[in-house]
């Protein structure tokens, strides 16, 4: 029986390590240039967070919060980050704030144009999904293997690991909000004579916002997720004293940690949910008799042509006009 099963297992953990062999002896070069950039941007990113004094940094997402919410969600960030100044991780949580913005901009980077390609051509809509599915399904610690023996300890391969880790929901609701825009919108803008660059910059990228941003906030959401576990490789940030208080069973350390992680994830939650909410006239238009009411899908159908004018417009100024 064992010799049975010795002659039919697939030795895939072997080829994989094999891969990573070929890939370090051959590109060596490359990951060295990549933990280069990676590691500059990340010093630059945590020197944004962690050289000004809290006060700044607190009044500055608190005016963030304040222009695209409203004073509620302001006080409450006030609130929040005091919290986690009053818990004594607010160096930590910086740290890790700038661990999530850089992982975040580089696999948003990555997902939005890969997510607008794979609604664009069903090729590779088609060879993307299973890749996204290996990437949601795998378990995040095995991200971390790879990530060490290309990049070495440090904060490279918790970059790395997170993106990885992330910018597979970016894709699919990219793609998603563009496959999802009005099929007869895109046609009266092709009607007007619009380029299709000129059709996704203003008619299927402004459509499709809302579900763009709630991709970016999943990769937000999973990037804080993960920066924990990349302390695990040497990333700095809240994942060390969370370690340090599973090692040495530190509850108090442990759940203060852990909270400062909360708030961090609920501030930027609300920040990018109200960025990618559609935004609601301020006066309600007038009733007319025999009128679609608001909300209705011909009053959305009706806005979304209005949007697709504005594209004809654009176009004929390209134009020179016919002679009569």
């Amino acid at each position: 029986m064992d010799a049975f099963e010795d002659a039919i297992r697939l030795p895939i953990g072997t080829w994989v390590r094999g891969f990573i062999d070929f890939l370090k002896d051959y590109l060596g070069g490359l990951f060295d240039a990549v933990a280069t950039v990676f590691t500059a941007v990340y010093d630059v990113a945590a020197w944004v967070f962690t050289t000004p004094p809290f006060w700044a940094i607190i009044l500055v997402f608190a005016a963030v919060a304040w222009l695209v919410k409203g004073w509620k969600l302001a006080v409450g960030t006030v609130i929040g980050f005091g919290l986690v100044l009053a818990v004594d991780q607010w160096d930590n949580a910086m740290l890790t704030l700038a661990l999530t913005v850089v992982a975040v901009l580089i696999a948003t980077v990555i997902a939005v144009p890969l997510g607008i390609w794979a609604a664009r051509s069903q090729t590779v809509s088609s060879v993307v999904r299973p890749i996204l599915d290996f990437l949601q399904t795998m378990p995040a610690f095995v991200y971390l293997l790879p990530a060490i023996f290309l990049f070495s300890v440090g904060v490279v391969p918790g970059i790395v690991a997170t993106i990885l880790f992330a910018v597979a929901p970016g894709v699919r609701l990219t793609e998603l909000g563009i496959r999802g825009v009005d099929a007869e919108v895109v046609e009266a803008g092709q009607a007007f004579g619009a380029t299709p660059g000129r059709i996704l910059r203003q008619i299927q990228l402004p459509l499709a916002l809302p579900s763009i941003m709630a991709g970016i906030n999943q990769i937000i959401m999973l990037s804080l997720s993960m920066s924990v576990i990349a302390s695990m490789v040497g990333a700095p940030g809240l994942g060390r004293p969370i370690v340090q208080a599973l090692s040495s069973v530190n509850i108090p350390l442990g759940f203060e940690a852990g909270l400062a992680v909360v708030v961090i994830a609920m501030i930027l939650d609300r920040i990018t949910g109200a960025l990618g909410a559609p935004r609601r006239p301020r006066r309600p238009a007038a009733a007319v008799p025999g009128a679609t009411a608001p909300g209705a899908p011909d009053a959305d159908r009706a806005a979304s042509v209005d949007l697709a004018a504005s594209v004809d417009q654009a176009a004929s100024a390209d134009k020179t006009p016919a002679t009569v």
